[in-house]
């Protein structure tokens, strides 16, 4: 498959042999927030990290860049669209309603977050919204007091610095302490191909009251991002880019209590400018053809309660969006609100041999001034052991149904000319899944594994034709059948996380004419992920993920359709040094040139070496 594989694996080999010789002592790396736990690197190489960058080797989630994840890259879940994708911090859903594009266009440093949660089937529905086919689900951080820089430096001229610092008070106020977060970043780089360079800039700040039920947080966030790439959204051999600076800003409480009950509530702000040239070395004129803002007012409340023997789950969401572009003008409206209602309860029965089961269903609202309402059930019955040891200890049967509509670029480009042809009737796009899943521990695995089916109904999807210069917004009916598994391992010596995904799809373009599909037929037919940390002893660590897929075919892809996409990375924490990391990190590391985006050239292969300090 690749003819440079078997010697790079053997001069791997022998390094890391080399390596493992060395007399195994107890020095460790510096204790750093662990941002994604089924990745081995969480850093990328040469460019500012995001929450976006631990998702790339997520066994559960589909990260298709155009050369870098950090730049524009669609985010997808089990086989589905990225605009099917949701974000979600806390009890507030992420929005963008230009385009699902910009979904991931999120400016806070991963230090201020938790690790994600992949939310699928029933979880989805009851916690998100406008996710037709799963979400991302983080939580803000608590703060602590400490920091930590990091700077970077390698091919094609790129560089890299991000710096964080925390402090906690420990003098208690209002029955807690408060505590306050800042953090900066920038990178910049030639590109590993011409005309795909790009230069980063973020900055946060953050203040916190952490009481012993309670969390606030209230953020603001900046961040700025210019970067090239030839066919970045069109097959047309254009140098392309895009000029985007996202502002958010939030406010979130969290409450808990006994039994698992919380109380999740808050709100935010948030603006996107996108200046995007199909040709950026063409002579522009004062106004840029495709130049947009959008606006995002949000508020959401997720709540547990426990009343008796039954748990109830509410959730509420309302969303006000507007919309101000050169270009998305032919649709019929450029502002919409949303309101999203749902409630559910949830019980638990005690069987023999230490077995429960958990019967929970619910209800959902979605409304907007701009498309019909509609209600969505879902249902779930859960099989646990109480006590797990080895073996089987879960079963989960569920169904879930989840809608979302359109956004604006797909809404209001023009019909019948441009590079991008949208559709003003487009509708509620509609998402049934089934599933059925099992959790469990085999010879020292932890495993999770799912069969599911999802219908997707007047999904939105961007076609090609043959003969015409132009992408176009279709509803497609598509049934996706899916299997997923996760199994990790750990011991003291070595991390372990192994994923599987298997996808097979059935599309109905009804009476559109479709030679090629640029999202809803680009997809795995066969993933498997491999995340791999060794503990080398006396200081060293080599951390290694790996994604090797079988792609389905498209007639817009130029590459292979199979792949092997690997990123390494060996670490040095010295002794005398405490808090001090050295790392050498290689992206691409096979150097493969598949096209995650049909017709978008892969990057190439890229090191850089690297200094940071946790203190």
């Amino acid at each position: 498959m690749h003819t440079n594989v078997s010697r790079w694996m053997g001069q791997l080999g022998l390094w890391a042999v080399g390596i493992a010789v060395l007399p195994a002592q107890p020095v460790g790396l510096p204790e750093l927030a662990v941002y994604a736990p089924r990745v081995a690197l969480e850093e990328p190489v040469g460019v500012v990290t995001m929450p976006i960058s631990a998702l790339r080797y997520e066994p559960l989630v589909d990260v298709q860049a155009r050369n870098l994840a950090e730049g524009q890259a669609d985010v997808s879940i089990r086989g589905g669209l990225f605009e099917q994708t949701g974000f979600r911090i806390g009890a507030l859903s992420l929005f963008d309603p230009q385009t699902g594009h910009y979904f991931a266009e999120i400016p806070i440093a991963p230090a201020f977050l938790e690790g994600p949660r992949v939310l699928t089937g029933y979880a989805n529905a009851a916690q998100s919204w406008n996710a037709g086919a799963g979400s991302v689900a983080y939580r803000w951080r608590p703060v602590k007091t400490g920091g930590a820089m990091s700077v970077s430096a390698g091919q094609h001229r790129s560089s890299r610095a991000e710096w964080y610092q925390g402090y906690r008070d420990k003098q208690e106020r209002w029955g807690g302490t408060l505590g306050a977060d800042v953090a900066y970043a920038f990178s910049e780089s030639d590109g590993t191909i011409a005309g795909g360079d790009h230069a980063f800039r973020r900055i946060n700040v953050r203040t916190q009251w952490l009481g012993k039920t309670g969390q606030t947080d209230v953020f603001a966030g900046y961040q700025s991002k210019m970067f090239g790439w030839p066919n970045l959204y069109t097959p047309f051999n254009s140098f392309e880019s895009e000029n985007l600076q996202t502002v958010l800003v939030s406010v979130h409480h969290r409450e808990t209590w006994d039994q698992g009950d919380y109380l999740d509530i808050g709100g935010y702000y948030r603006r996107n400018k996108d200046d995007y040239a199909f040709n950026r070395f063409a002579p522009l004129g004062p106004i840029h053809p495709f130049q947009h803002t959008s606006w995002v007012y949000a508020a959401g409340v997720d709540a547990r309660r426990t009343v008796g023997g039954v748990i109830w789950m509410g959730q509420a969401v309302a969303v006000a969006d507007e919309l101000e572009s050169t270009s998305l003008t032919a649709g019929r409206f450029r502002d919409r609100s949303y309101v999203k209602l749902g409630f559910g309860p949830e019980r638990t029965w005690r069987l023999t041999a230490g077995r429960t089961l958990t019967a929970r269903a619910g209800l959902s609202l979605d409304d907007s001034n701009r498309d019909g309402s509609a209600v969505s059930p879902r249902g779930e019955l859960v099989l646990d052991q109480v006590e797990p040891g080895l073996g089987l200890h879960r079963l989960h049967v569920s169904y879930a149904k989840a809608t979302q509509t359109a956004t604006y670029t797909a809404l209001n480009s023009a019909a019948g000319a441009g590079l991008f042809r949208g559709n003003p009737n487009l509708g509620r796009q509609v998402a049934h899944t089934m599933e059925l899943g099992a959790a469990g521990t085999w010879g020292g695995w932890t495993t999770t594994a799912a069969v599911f089916f999802r219908q997707d109904d007047r999904l939105v999807d961007w076609t090609y034709r043959t003969g015409v210069t132009a992408r176009t917004a279709n509803p497609v009916d598509l049934g996706t059948t899916g299997f997923e598994c996760v199994a990790r391992r750990s011991t003291e010596r070595m991390d372990w996380v192994v994923g599987y995904t298997a996808f097979s799809k059935d599309a109905d373009y009804g009476t559109s004419l479709v030679d090629a599909s640029f999202y809803a037929l680009n997809y795995p037919r066969h993933r498997l992920t491999l995340a791999a940390t060794v503990r080398l002893g006396a200081g060293w660590e080599l951390r290694w993920d790996n994604e090797v897929r079988l792609q389905a075919e498209n007639a817009l892809r130029r590459s292979s359709d199979d792949a092997w996409l690997s990123a390494i990375g060996v670490y040095y924490a010295p002794r005398a040094w405490r808090g001090v990391k050295v790392s050498l990190q290689v992206d691409n590391l096979w150097d493969d040139r598949f096209e995650e985006v049909p017709a978008v050239p892969a990057g190439r292969r890229q090191g850089s070496v690297g200094l940071s300090y946790a203190y």
